[in-house]
Parts: structure tokens; C-alpha cells; sequence
């Protein structure tokens, strides 16, 4: 059973999503060596399929330019479910929440969250979301071995070793008052991941790549999901800059933040009330620029 703190970063992909007739939906796939994917084995595509028979609605076609490391454990997968989802509820016009969430929560075990993201508790099979009060920003540096670690394998060898609930319970509930009070520094110290030791089983980078990341003195390190990625926490955004133009490893490296989607915290908005787009001006930047 999951028991884990979680939170959305700055690092996404962009989905492009347009209705069209009948129920057939499309998917095409851009970057990161996402095109070799199998119509038959995509998420995003199994989403709008689900969400079409869910609530009778037309298909769509989606296009998805991944940003997202493939098998680093950043959810990109399910970002795209998420994405796809909130895409059509606003299409068709689909309000219903909890409807979203209970088709959300068949697609993977952490698509349920990503439906509203920000920082959450996430328990159970992920089902289980409990939405925190965070003012904090984070700032990582994430490094990403370009060799990914397999999710399923890594969960078979977990299954294997012997388990400590109340260690990670104590930690999850460290960390995240810690997070309530904004003591950062103190942050650092309760980062952990279960998955940690299964994943550098299955693959040496994840170890070399935590290493890395610790060379840096960081406020703590962590490795993300299953793996393989790793993030470094950071007192503030410059420090990771400066970490990121000093690393000399193998990894792909990124700064990235803390950040809160609108559904998180703007719960009365309609659908559609998503990640600000980054190409579309704001009301007083086009102000700004008359």
C-alpha cells in the first residue's frame, strides 16, 4: 500500500487535444523516442477511449510533445491520462468531479491525484488523496540516467524485502509538517523512498546518479517514484542553477520548482481551469505590452 508525499513540478508536456466526430480517437506522438510507442499500449489514448464510453461523448485527436524523461518515475504517463481527461471534460463540457476522479483513479494508481496535483498524501493503491495546505516552493535539481528502470520490476523486487509501515509513516507525517511550517532545512532530512534499494538493484545508475545529486550538498536527496530519476532539494532556485552548471555527470539535469496547479486551490472554477498555458499572455501582461 502506497503512503507517499507528492507534488507537482514545473516539468510537463504539452498535449494539443481537438474534438472531432464519432468516437474514435487519434494519438500522435512527439519527442524523447515517444513515437516508437504502440497506438495499443498508449495511455493517452486509452484515456480518451475510457473517458468517451464513460460519458458518451465524441473521440478527439491528440498530439503530445513529451518533456517528461520516459522511465525516471516522474509520472509523465499518467500526466498525459490527466491531461487528456481534463482536456475532454472541457471539450464536452463534463463538470462532474468525482466522475472525473473515479475514471481517473481505473487509469493508474496516481492519476487520481494528478487530477487536481499540488501537494497531496497519496495512500492505498492512490486512490486515497489527501490534498495539503503548502505554502512553501521547493527547488530541486533533477537528475535523470538516461536508463530507465522498469516500474513492474521494481515493485516485484520490493514485494520481496521486509516492510517497515511505521518508519514510513513516520517520516511521510515528519515531512509533511515540517512542509506546514515552512521549515525547509529540515525538509532534507525526511526525504525517503522505499523503492529506493529495489531500484538500484535493477539498475546501477540510479545509485550513481543519488551520489551525484549528494556531491552538491544538497538539503537532502531523494530518489522520484520508481525510479530512475533523482531530485536534490535545494534552498532556493539559484542554488540549483548553480548545481545544474557544475554537473558534469552522464544524467540529463533540470532545475525544477514546486508548483500548484488551479485545481488545487481554485476548486469553483469550471473545467478547463488547468496549468497556465506558457505561450498564451496573461489579462495584465497584454496590458502591460499595449
Amino acid at each position: 500500500m502506497l503512503d507517499s508525499l507528492v507534488a507537482s513540478v514545473d516539468l510537463f508536456d504539452l498535449l494539443v487535444i481537438k474534438a472531432r466526430k464519432g468516437k474514435l480517437s487519434t494519438v500522435k506522438m512527439h519527442g524523447l523516442g515517444s513515437e516508437s510507442i504502440p497506438p495499443e499500449h498508449n495511455n493517452a489514448l486509452k484515456a480518451a477511449e475510457a473517458f468517451s464510453a464513460t460519458f458518451g461523448t465524441d473521440g478527439v485527436d491528440i498530439t503530445v510533445y513529451k518533456n517528461i524523461p520516459i522511465g525516471a518515475g516522474l509520472g509523465g504517463s499518467s500526466a498525459d491520462v490527466v491531461g487528456v481527461i481534463n482536456g475532454m471534460a472541457q471539450l464536452y463540457g463534463i463538470e462532474d468531479r468525482a466522475a472525473l476522479k473515479a475514471l481517473a483513479d481505473t487509469l493508474g494508481s496516481d492519476t487520481g491525484y494528478m487530477l487536481d496535483g499540488g501537494f497531496a498524501r497519496m495512500q492505498g493503491r492512490g486512490e486515497k488523496v489527501t490534498p495539503l495546505d503548502v505554502g512553501a516552493k521547493l527547488h530541486f535539481l533533477l537528475l535523470c540516467p538516461k536508463s530507465p528502470v522498469s516500474a513492474g520490476g521494481c515493485y516485484r523486487v520490493y514485494d520481496s524485502l521486509p516492510k517497515s509501515l511505521e518508519e514510513r509513516e513516520k517520516y511521510t507525517e515528519c515531512c509533511i509538517a515540517a512542509l506546514g511550517e515552512n521549515r525547509i532545512n529540515e525538509v532534507g532530512r525526511y526525504l525517503m523512498n522505499d523503492l529506493f534499494l529495489p531500484a538500484t538493484t535493477l539498475n546501477a545508475d540510479v545509485q550513481k546518479a543519488y551520489e551525484e545529486a549528494l556531491s552538491f550538498s544538497p538539503l537532502g536527496a531523494v530518489m522520484t517514484g520508481s525510479g530512475s530519476g533523482v531530485l536534490a532539494l535545494f534552498d532556493c532556485k539559484e542554488l540549483c542553477e548553480w548545481a545544474k552548471s557544475r554537473y558534469k555527470g552522464k544524467c540529463n539535469a533540470f532545475v525544477v520548482s514546486t508548483i500548484t496547479p488551479d485545481y488545487a486551490v481554485k476548486k469553483k472554477k469550471k473545467a478547463g481551469a488547468f496549468f497556465r498555458n506558457p505561450f498564451v499572455l496573461t489579462d495584465e501582461e497584454q496590458a502591460a505590452e499595449e
